[in-house]
């Protein structure tokens, strides 16, 4: 579905986007090009705070940017972080996102169930973590969560690459708002 406008984009995308929704957080990324369009999948869905912990290809990164296509308002504010302790620190409320089980007594909530729910908590300072695209998230980063997102889907193959993990939580929530 290709239709951004190149003429409106750079003057008028950030500005229907908000800094009142979830901060999309990425840990231990591993390719530019993958946060690039994780940007544009924010974008998309009116989500502009990413934060990035400890890049595997540094930052910043030319790749991100060229793949963001256009997302730079998300490229240009995203902000680094070296432990998921510490990007998560000023946040009320985290998710973590996976499709493994795990030995953990956590909420599990689907991606429409944990949008539903950030949009019932307003005030509430969220987040939601993505892992790293070739292992997802480990066991000490998903402790820290408050509660699980898994997605509903073919158990026998539930891969996504984090474009897509991004758009769909960020679908998500955007929709939830009437958006």
């Amino acid at each position: 579905m290709a239709g951004t406008d190149r003429r409106k984009a750079k003057a008028q995308a950030s500005k229907f986007a908000t800094t009142d929704g979830p901060v999309i957080i990425l840990v231990r990324p591993q390719l530019g090009e993958n946060i690039g369009t994780a940007a544009r999948a924010m974008l998309n869905c009116g989500l502009i705070d990413m934060r990035i912990v400890a890049p595997r290809d540094g930052w910043p990164n030319v790749k991100a940017l060229n793949a963001a296509s256009g997302a730079d308002a998300v490229i240009g504010r995203a902000k680094l972080y070296d432990s998921v302790p510490e990007a998560v620190a000023d946040l009320d409320l985290v998710y973590a996102t996976t499709a493994r089980g795990r030995e953990m007594i956590k909420p599990v909530l689907t991606p429409r169930g944990a949008a539903e729910n950030l949009r019932r908590t307003p005030a509430a300072k969220s987040g939601i973590l993505f892992g790293p695209e070739r292992s997802g998230l480990n066991n000490e980063d998903v402790s820290i969560a408050d509660a699980i997102i898994e997605a509903p889907l073919n158990p026998a193959f539930s891969s996504l690459n984090l474009a897509q993990a991004v758009l769909i939580l960020s679908y998500e929530w955007y929709t939830a708002g009437g958006g």
